[in-house]
């Protein structure tokens, strides 16, 4: 669903920095279009992500969030880890992304 999340991992003494930016609408239910119809809602409400097969971040995100999320996070990890970000929305849509820590 939609474009891929854009990701870069830094190890820099053992700390990674990981900056996400998620490519979703984050609609909140409570837009009107042009004809005064409400835009049913749709955002993401659960985020989880992995450094090294082990969970580093599990955030619930709302249709306060605006669109095309950015998280930026700080963990233990080490250069050539694999990094997994999964997101589900409130309409049952999934996105699973993936990167390696630089």
């Amino acid at each position: 669903m939609g474009q891929p999340s854009r990701m870069r991992a830094v190890e820099n003494a053992g700390v990674v920095g990981l900056r996400l930016l998620m490519s979703h609408v984050m609609e909140s239910g409570q837009r009107r279009d042009a004809s005064g119809a409400l835009v049913p809602a749709h955002h993401v409400e659960r985020v989880e992500v992995e450094c090294g097969g082990r969970p580093v971040l599990q955030a619930r995100l709302g249709p306060s969030v605006s669109r095309d999320p950015y998280l930026q996070l700080r963990f233990r990890g080490a250069k050539g880890e694999r990094v997994v970000v999964r997101w589900v929305d409130n309409r049952g849509d999934t996105r699973s992304d993936e990167g390696v820590v630089g």
